[in-house]
C-alpha cells in the first residue's frame, strides 16, 4: 500500500535560531538521541562496508556537531587507518573534545565552515573518496539538490545519504518525540523533517542525468529512514 504523501518543504526552527540559543543547544542534543533511535550510524555504516577500498578522505555535508561522523570513525578506524575527514557546515559546532576523539582514533579532522550551496557552485579544487549526509538533504528543494548532486558527482566516488522517510509511520513517530524529552523546537522540526523527506526513487531522479558510470540504490532503511547510495562503477 502506498503510504506516502506530497513533499512539503518548510524552514525548520533550528535553522533560524542563533547557535548559542539555549533552545538550539537543547535541540541539537535531542537530535543526537533521535539519530540513535533511527540507527543512522548503522544505516550509513552498512553502505560503507561494501566499499572495495579503504578511503583516504571523507567529506560530510551538514555535519552539525560531528557526532555522527565520530560514530562512524569508531566503527572503521581499525580497518580504515589515517582517514582525513572534512566536516562541512555553515556553523562550526564541532567541539575540541570531538576533534580530539578523531585524533585519538588516528583520523585527522578539517572544519570547513561554508554554505553548502556556495561550496557546490564553486570551482572544483579537491576530491574526496566518500561523501556523506545525514538528515540534511531534505532541507533543500529539488533544484538545490540537483546542484549538490552535480558537485558530488564530480567530487566523490561514493555518496551516502540517510534522510527522513516521507510516509505515515515516520510521520506518526515524529509527533511523539516529546516522549523522549524533546523540546518544542525539536517537536516542531521533527514533523517538518518528515514532511520534507523522501520516498521511492525521488533522489535517484535528481542525480546527474548521465548515470552510466554510477550505480544508484535507494529505498527504506529500518523503520523511519530513507537511504540513498550513489556509487561510481569500477573502471
Amino acid at each position: 500500500m502506498h503510504t506516502s504523501f506530497p513533499r512539503v518543504l518548510q524552514e525548520e526552527m533550528l535553522d533560524e535560531l542563533p547557535e548559542d540559543d539555549p533552545r538550539a543547544m537543547r535541540s541539537r542534543r535531542d537530535l543526537q538521541r533521535i539519530n540513535r533511535i533511527m540507527g543512522a550510524v548503522g544505516i550509513i555504516a552498512q553502505a560503507l562496508k561494501r566499499s572495495q577500498h579503504a578511503p583516504k578522505c571523507i567529506i560530510e555535508l551538514g555535519t552539525g556537531d560531528g557526532s555522527l561522523m565520530l560514530g562512524l570513525a569508531k566503527r572503521f578506524a581499525v580497518d580504515w587507518p589515517g582517514v582525513h575527514v572534512t566536516l562541512l557546515d555553515r556553523l562550526n559546532l564541532v567541539s575540541s573534545a570531538t576533534s580530539g576523539e578523531f585524533n585519538r582514533l588516528g583520523w585527522t579532522v578539517e572544519i570547513l565552515q561554508a554554505d553548502v550551496l556556495e561550496w557546490a557552485e564553486s570551482p572544483m579544487t579537491r576530491r574526496w573518496d566518500i561523501g556523506l549526509a545525514n538528515l540534511f538533504i531534505h532541507h533543500f528543494d529539488s533544484m538545490q539538490i540537483q546542484t549538490l548532486f552535480a558537485a558530488l558527482g564530480q567530487r566523490t566516488d561514493l555518496f551516502v545519504a540517510c534522510e527522513p522517510r516521507r510516509s505515515r509511520l515516520p510521520l506518526f513517530a515524529s509527533k511523539l518525540v516529546g516522549l523522549i524529552g524533546a523540546n518544542a523546537v525539536t517537536r516542531k522540526d521533527a514533523v517538518l523533517s518528515v514532511q520534507a523527506g523522501f520516498y521511492g526513487q525521488e533522489l535517484s531522479a535528481l542525480w546527474p542525468s548521465d548515470t552510466a558510470e554510477w550505480s544508484l540504490e535507494e529505498g527504506a532503511a529500518r523503520l523511519f529512514s530513507h537511504r540513498f547510495i550513489a556509487r561510481r562503477k569500477a573502471g
